[in-house]
């Protein structure tokens, strides 16, 4: 499976974009994870928003991205989710892929931090992000401070 892949502004998001993006966080973030927590922080209309969608139009894939400053002192990716529906095809991998080279192309090659939910901890390392710190919790949720140089 192949997913077809944009990169947008807040204000650039068409409503049904939007629509679809937050529902899938909520059904992610939210309700699978059960972890009621305030996924509409106000960081969005700061945001980039990387999306992947399917041939029929469906979205797979999403994360935000932010420059240096927005988020942390460097460049970020978060709200990293690939729909259910679509997981075990390798979408995760090509997600993160794709993020790291969007930052790279829009920010420049730099340090790139995330906060990373623990238990996925092997899978960031594959793209060389290092745990920096301790364990800290995140509306009840393990999570730690990543950097890829």
């Amino acid at each position: 499976m192949s997913l077809y892949w944009s990169n947008k502004p807040y204000p650039d998001l068409t409503l049904d974009e939007l629509y679809s993006i937050l529902q899938l966080r909520v059904q992610v973030f939210i309700v699978e994870q059960n972890c009621p927590f305030q996924d509409v922080d106000g960081q969005d209309a700061t945001a980039l928003h990387l999306l992947g969608h399917t041939e029929t139009g469906a979205l797979a894939a999403y994360a935000r991205l932010f420059g240096p400053g927005q988020c942390y002192d460097e460049v970020s990716i978060g709200r990293v989710v690939t729909a259910p529906a679509y997981r075990r095809h390798g979408l995760g991998r090509e997600l993160m892929q794709t993020a790291i080279a969007q930052c790279e192309s829009i920010f420049g090659p730099q340090p790139i931090k995330i906060g990373a939910q623990y238990y996925l901890r092997d899978f960031y390392r594959s793209f060389g992000f290092v745990q920096q710190g301790d364990i800290y919790l995140e509306d009840d949720i393990e999570h730690i401070y990543m950097l890829r140089s």
